[in-house]
């Protein structure tokens, strides 16, 4: 007789678990059932309903005109996918800076509303306050620095962040102060790969790098960047390992020529 194992949920404790024991950490973004029911199932560690919704969901230029609510609703379908991934969702721009008591409030709704097991969040010091309380609550916080999304128009370019000396001494600092107000990982995004390994290695939470090297503790890539769905961006650290586009208009022109020719359905494909 066949006995179902259980499967193990990855928690906070278990990629603090992974960095100590030098396991390398994998994080996928996921923003529906189905997708995260697939990446659940391949083995993938964490999966984040990212606010890039907003961009390849959504088809909106930047990250900051998604809501709260869209966000929930993202989140609940993943969590409902995901019976091992440990599930981090995107607090959206608007929900928590400058006001720590609306953060908390907006970090509450989507734990109570999707079932999700932690929240993100992007910046460090500004937002030290939200981090604190939120944690405080008992929800657990993964920090976000370097280059940050949500703040393009302040940027006003996605290039690299800190190269330079001031810049880069404040992602440090703000790496600490993270860690040490409770963050159970930082996201360093988009940074040189020597600062961000010298931040991997000053921390004992773990680092999930998106163009930040191969030093950080694990590697987090949107899903339609790494199966090649989105063909318009391709930067340096991407890699794709699958050429979706290409092949879902193969099947959708073979789709159409078959209706159109009378080919489908066949005999065998119907009552």
């Amino acid at each position: 007789m066949s006995v179902n194992k259980e499967v193990k949920r990855i928690t906070t404790h278990t990629l603090r678990q992974m960095k100590a024991n030098k396991e390398k950490i994998a994080m996928l973004t996921a923003y529906d059932f189905s997708f995260a029911r697939i990446f659940d199932a391949a083995g993938i560690d964490v999966l984040l309903v990212g606010d890039s919704a907003s961009n390849v969901m959504a088809g909106h230029e930047t990250t900051l005109p998604i809501t709260l609510d869209q966000m929930i609703y993202h989140a609940s379908s993943v969590v409902r996918g995901a019976k091992r991934a440990l599930v981090v969702v995107d607090l959206p721009f608007g929900s928590y800076q400058g006001d720590s008591l609306e953060a908390l409030k907006s970090a509450v709704r989507i734990m109570k509303e999707t079932g999700a097991h932690a929240i993100k969040l992007e910046g460090g010091e500004e937002v030290l306050d939200s981090v604190k309380r939120i944690i405080s609550a008992g929800i657990p916080v993964m920090g976000h620095l370097g280059l940050t999304p949500q703040s393009i128009y302040k940027f006003g370019t996605y290039t690299v962040r800190a190269k330079e000396k001031a810049e880069a001494e404040k992602l440090r600092k703000d790496a600490l102060l993270l860690q040490n107000a409770g963050c159970f990982a930082i996201v360093l995004e988009k940074i040189p790969a020597l600062l961000a390994g010298e931040v991997s290695e000053s921390m004992e939470i773990p680092s999930i790098g998106i163009g930040a090297g191969n030093r950080c503790d694990g590697q987090v890539l949107v899903m339609h960047d790494m199966l090649g769905i989105n063909t318009e961006f391709r930067p340096r650290f991407l890699r794709t390992y699958l050429e979706l586009h290409t092949e879902i208009t193969s099947a959708i022109r073979h789709y159409i020529g078959d209706v159109r020719s009378g080919d489908f359905p066949g005999e065998s494909e119907q009552y």
